[in-house]
């Protein structure tokens, strides 16, 4: 028998292990569940001191998500087929400086803000990787031969790389005004991309009718549960990352509100695992202000999600009406966060304000996630003393396209060194001009 199954969130009805992701009896997502007597046993192999084995035995593994199987819904003996996960988590001291303003503040949080960036991610540079990957696990196990997703631009990469791989078909079904480097970032896996006339919530609606109608394994539908357990490795490597401990806060972009709630459960499973010392830690969500249905519930106090309709550059969050929305706003109500959302222009700012402060080239997401990060500090809801991470999840590379027109073609020179020195000297008298003007209208 497997250490895990799926069992519905609201009625507690057990499911075994099949592609659904609905219960019958009461409507409710399903999620999935584990014997965490079983995953105890199996980390620590009879040892007297559980958690230290257990830690021990994790870092003796290959460098990547896989190294915490035991706390994946994967199928007996399987072998991963890709290094996905395990991304670089680092201080962000120029970062932090320019968030909380060059006080005596910023000093204190530069040693203590970080950035986990999942922008380099493999294989296709997102953190999509990470859930892609276990799904396409379960969609083998359950034998299907097709997997497909509606996506918003990095699931639909994900899919169709992970199919290619594993020698699956692969159908993605995206919003017709998709970013084209995601477009393109799908189609040259040798995916079948449909383009539909609507928003990504009219094509999840369809997918969804499709699901029903044929046997594919949809990843974000009928493979849901298992794919979203992916999630969790973002908030398992955090903590490794750490040095075994849980971080003060975690900001988080969110779409389909799915991965906050699953870093959430990443820490709750370590804490009653004995891997970590159990602590309050603050979820922050952050939304792109033309696309904001969680955030509106949180700033107004709403248990519930009113539909949107998106209108933002943040394509990749443009989720109206989010799946998970209602478990996104109990996770950060319940641990005392906030959310916030940013406008497009902020968006920008920010991606520019990460390149240029940290060398790290984000996609609109993680714009949206630093420009709340931003509002956050200033706002007193989180403190420069506090350990926080924020989470970026795509590559700048994807979303070129929101930075047209913001830089100028830089006329070229000829390769002499006269022109060279003239053109510096123009460049300096320029800078110097351009402080001049920032000071007098500050």
């Amino acid at each position: 028998m497997a250490h895990y199954e799926l069992r519905c969130r609201e009625c507690g009805r057990s499911w075994g292990n099949q592609p659904r992701s609905i219960c019958d009896d009461c409507f409710s997502p399903l999620e999935i569940t584990y014997d965490y007597d079983a995953v105890k046993g199996a980390l620590a192999q009879g040892s007297v001191d559980q958690p230290k084995a257990s830690r021990e035995r994790i870092a003796q593994r290959s460098p990547n998500m896989w190294r915490y199987s035991e706390l994946l819904p994967l199928p007996a003996g399987y072998e991963p087929r890709l290094p996905v996960g395990f991304t670089p988590l680092f201080q962000t001291p120029h970062l932090a400086e320019r968030l909380v303003g060059a006080t005596n503040d910023s000093k204190t949080a530069a040693r203590n803000l970080y950035l986990k960036n999942d922008a380099v991610c493999l294989p296709t540079l997102s953190f999509k990787d990470r859930v892609v990957a276990v799904a396409l696990a379960q969609a083998q196990e359950f034998g299907f031969d097709t997997v497909a997703c509606s996506s918003t631009g990095n699931l639909a990469n994900a899919v169709a790389a992970h199919a290619a791989r594993l020698g699956l078909k692969a159908w993605i079904f995206i919003p017709s005004d998709l970013e084209p480097a995601k477009i393109l970032g799908t189609q040259v896996f040798g995916a079948n991309v449909v383009r539909i006339a609507g928003n990504y919530d009219q094509v999840n609606r369809l997918c969804s009718q499709i699901a029903e109608e044929r046997r594919w394994g949809f990843v974000n539908v009928n493979l849901r549960p298992y794919y979203a357990e992916g999630s969790k490795t973002v908030g398992f490597e955090i903590a490794e990352q750490l040095g075994w401990r849980l971080p003060d806060n975690v900001v988080v972009p969110m779409a389909g509100g799915s991965l906050i709630t699953k870093i959430k459960k990443a820490f709750d499973e370590l804490a009653k695992l004995g891997l970590v010392e159990e602590k309050p830690v603050k979820f922050f969500g952050a939304q792109a202000t033309g696309c904001s249905p969680i955030s509106t519930a949180v700033k107004t106090g709403s248990a519930e999600i009113e539909p949107q309709k998106p209108a933002t550059i943040a394509r990749s969050l443009a989720i109206g009406n989010p799946a998970d929305g209602h478990y996104a706003i109990q996770t950060i109500k319940h641990s005392g966060g906030w959310s916030e959302d940013v406008s497009d222009p902020e968006v920008i700012d920010s991606i520019r304000l990460l390149a240029e402060t940290e060398g790290i080239f984000t996609e609109t997401a993680g714009g949206v996630t630093v420009g709340t990060a931003r509002k956050l500090y200033r706002q007193d809801r989180i403190l420069p003393e506090e350990t926080t991470v924020l989470c970026i999840t795509g590559n700048g590379l994807k979303t070129t396209d929101v930075l047209a027109g913001v830089y100028e073609i830089e006329r070229p020179i000829a390769p002499k060194l006269a022109e060279f020195e003239k053109y510096l000297n123009e460049t300096l008298d320029n800078t110097e001009v351009a402080k001049e003007a920032a000071t007098v209208g500050a």
